[in-house]
């Protein structure tokens, strides 16, 4: 049985079809909710409801579970997620239930950038979880990735968003140079499925990313050129833009870009471009080969 975590976000729901078309028996921890849980449609999964505060609960939902895919994560709520609740004590009391229940594998999915000491608050909390599954003694495999990208994203699919909500221009972090290496979403659960049947990706931390290193303004060129449509870019200095998206998210909670991807552009965020190839044997696509469906955001 795999556990995973996350399973309503864009890469588990992914992943969890993925694993589930495989012949995979997949468990997904949801949180108590008064919410349906947005699940795959057309597949049979088994389900448990735990908060990460209830070890008990935790233990129950861990039953036969051999492999736990942790993707359960604060950041996409942006300014209104309890980061240090979900990433770092979230982490902490699952893996802590998952040594009580002799489960032999660990994956989790990381940042590029990761480090328990960044002043930035979602690679700080990437950071800590890390350690927290690296110390924990259960054979582990952790992804750090760069920015994923598909349909139903929180990158492209946001940025889209505004570009179209946008009057005639856009403002941007500086002059918009900071590099990212984005990595389709079907080549990171490829890299995920073929870790599980690898041995020699155990107790390994790997910095992957896409065959593309791309500026955030080039980034936003292509996605304008796929949905057919012009923005000026104007740079503005990453601290008014920080104080303007803080008072947007308090006026507007469900505008499409929050305050935590402004850390994601405060440095670059990019690995070897040769990892995904030489560990997987696997050719990453080319970020503007996958994004026709931008398309519908014309």
């Amino acid at each position: 049985m795999i556990l995973v975590t996350g399973g309503t976000g864009f890469i588990g729901r992914n992943l969890i079809r993925a694993l589930v078309n495989r012949g995979e028996r997949v468990r997904v921890l949801i949180r108590p909710s008064k919410t349906s849980p947005n699940f795959p449609k057309g597949i049979a999964i088994d389900t448990a409801v735990s908060s990460f505060s209830d070890q008990r609960s935790l233990r129950a939902a861990l039953k036969d579970v051999e492999v736990v895919f942790h993707l359960a994560g604060a950041e996409r709520y942006g300014g209104k997620g309890n980061l240090n609740q979900i990433d770092v004590e979230g982490t902490s009391n699952l893996i802590m239930a998952a040594r009580d229940s002799k489960v032999s594998r660990v994956f989790y999915i990381s940042h590029l950038g990761a480090d328990r000491g960044s002043a930035y608050p979602v690679l700080k909390a990437k950071g800590i979880a890390e350690q927290w599954i690296i110390n924990s003694g259960i054979p582990y495999t952790i992804f750090r990735s760069g920015v994923i990208f598909g349909d139903g994203d929180q990158f492209t699919v946001p940025f889209a968003k505004l570009l179209k909500l946008s009057p005639g221009f856009l403002f941007i972090p500086g002059d918009g140079s900071t590099l990212l290496q984005p990595l389709w979403i079907d080549d990171l659960v490829m890299c995920m499925q073929l870790a599980l049947d690898d041995s020699k990706m155990i107790n390994r931390l790997l910095s992957i990313g896409g065959i593309d290193i791309l500026s955030y303004r080039e980034i936003l060129n292509l996605i304008m050129q796929k949905m057919g449509i012009k923005r000026y870019l104007i740079p503005i200095t990453p601290q008014s833009l920080r104080l303007m998206t803080m008072w947007i998210d308090q006026l507007f909670p469900k505008f499409p870009v929050s305050i935590l991807w402004l850390d994601q552009l405060a440095s670059d965020r990019i690995t070897n471009l040769d990892t995904i190839p030489k560990e997987f044997n696997l050719m990453p696509s080319r970020f503007k080969n996958q994004i026709n469906y931008l398309q519908k955001n014309r």
